[in-house]
């Protein structure tokens, strides 16, 4: 059952992800074809060969594995009124970054071409609009639409831009804050699923979540009950059949609401986005989502930004790829750096992945907040600079900026007027200090004892 794609294009990404997470492929070949009874067999030997003898990586998918690779990080408690001001700055924050990356949200800028890498695209971009270094919302026209340039989401440009347009950025963010008014904190996979269902169309997930969105409905179609009598048969053929995304970044986008609820308890952050991970991903998917919620829930009550990185990759397995991309990324991003070096270095160490997978996304969002020194626009420019997911790692990074600056520079705030769009009931429109409100009383309902 092919969705985001047809079943051929699917088995070509499956073949990547195989190699990627280190399985053997060693006499496998893709066939040549579009017959689908061929290319489902061929699925089915792919997905079914080893991991290679030699392949250097632990990577569980089960919390309890994951909890055993993990360091203890306790808990912080925050005032309530400095915590609504870091949530209204954290909702505006990841809004802002977003809409600066969602015009160049396009294939040139995220995966680069024969010619030029992703970042130096966006570059070419912002100079030919006079616009470079960046300092502001993307510019509707450029010189560089002479050499075929092209961009998207008029909404998000400089000339237009009044409110945050919905995007899957934000309408995850808000999907997760109704999860927790309706759940509680202690929701389970199932939940996330049946909420994708109940405020979701089709036309609005992509890649992963496609394959996970129509899995689920396959597992769901037959039910009487609420959940069938094997629901983690059921998850895991919802996460994984025919789904070779399953280490994108889709999940990583998903969780910023969980660090807010989560405020100053990055092991809870981390937790909740598991189970929200897990509908759709697997292994460093899921870690990705967890780190990017850690590092929320830390930056609300941290003292430094390198205290945001370093205390999230705790929650993230020690012998996995990401791990070993942030540590990395720690040991040479530094305050004060050129953001075009850090483009640079992050391309020649992460390049080979594709643009939206998680382990590379996941790097540059670590090393903008790392080299912006504090600096909310820095951050979020050299963010969208770097190209790969533009708009999500945008978003992160103004959603982590925001949560531990406690506000939003006005030149980027303002064009906003509080107000987003997300195509999810209830929300549509909302104002930013309306989101942070409704977080807040989920805090001040399940984690009382968070507050001081």
């Amino acid at each position: 059952m092919a969705g985001w794609t047809d079943l051929k294009e699917l088995l070509q990404f499956e073949e990547i992800e195989q190699r990627e997470a280190g399985y053997d492929l060693t006499g496998f070949t893709l066939p040549d074809t579009d017959d689908e009874a061929i290319l489902n067999k061929a699925y089915d030997a792919l997905t079914a060969l080893p991991v290679r003898t030699d392949y250097p990586y632990t990577e569980p998918d089960d919390l309890d594995a994951i909890r055993a690779d993990s360091e203890p990080i306790p808990a912080k408690k925050i005032s309530e009124k400095k915590l609504l001001k870091h949530l209204h700055a954290a909702w505006v924050g990841r809004a802002a970054g977003c809409a600066l990356g969602k015009p160049v949200e396009c294939d040139i800028f995220m995966c680069g071409s024969p010619e030029k890498t992703g970042w130096e695209h966006v570059k070419a971009w912002f100079e030919g609009a006079d616009a470079y270094p960046i300092d502001f919302y993307t510019p509707a026209h450029s010189r560089a639409e002479e050499q075929g340039y092209a961009i998207r989401c008029p909404l998000s440009q400089r000339e237009t831009i009044t409110f945050m347009e919905s995007d899957d950025d934000v309408r995850y963010t808000v999907l997760g804050l109704r999860i927790m008014e309706e759940t509680g904190l202690h929701f389970n996979t199932w939940d996330v699923g049946k909420a994708w269902h109940n405020n979701l169309t089709y036309a609005q997930v992509c890649t992963a979540e496609t394959q996970a969105y129509l899995n689920f409905a396959q597992v769901t179609s037959h039910m009487k009950g609420d959940a069938p009598a094997d629901v983690e048969k059921a998850l895991e053929f919802t996460r994984t059949y025919r789904n070779p995304y399953r280490e994108w970044i889709g999940a990583q986008i998903r969780v910023d609401a969980y660090g807010y609820a989560a405020a100053g308890d990055p092991v809870l952050a981390a937790e909740m986005a598991y189970y929200d991970a897990r509908l759709s991903h697997i292994k460093n998917g899921v870690y990705g989502a967890m780190f990017c919620a850690a590092m929320i829930a830390a930056a609300f009550t941290a003292e430094s930004l390198e205290e945001i990185v370093t205390t999230a990759l705790k929650v993230v397995p020690k012998k996995s790829r990401l791990y070993e991309a942030i540590a990395d990324t720690l040991t040479w991003a530094k305050p004060g750096m050129d953001p075009e070096e850090v483009c640079r270095i992050l391309w020649e160490k992460w390049g080979s992945y594709d643009g939206v997978h998680t382990i590379n996304n996941a790097a540059a969002v670590a090393a903008m907040v790392l080299i912006s020194g504090g600096d909310y626009e820095k951050a979020i420019t050299s963010a969208v600079l770097c190209g790969w997911d533009t708009d999500c790692n945008g978003a992160t990074v103004g959603s982590i900026m925001g949560a531990f600056l406690g506000e939003v520079p006005e030149k980027w705030a303002a064009p906003l007027h509080d107000t987003m769009y997300s195509s999810v009931v209830g929300f549509d429109p909302i104002l930013f200090k309306d989101a942070a409100a409704r977080t807040l009383e989920v805090v001040k309902k399940n984690r009382p004892e968070a507050l001081n």
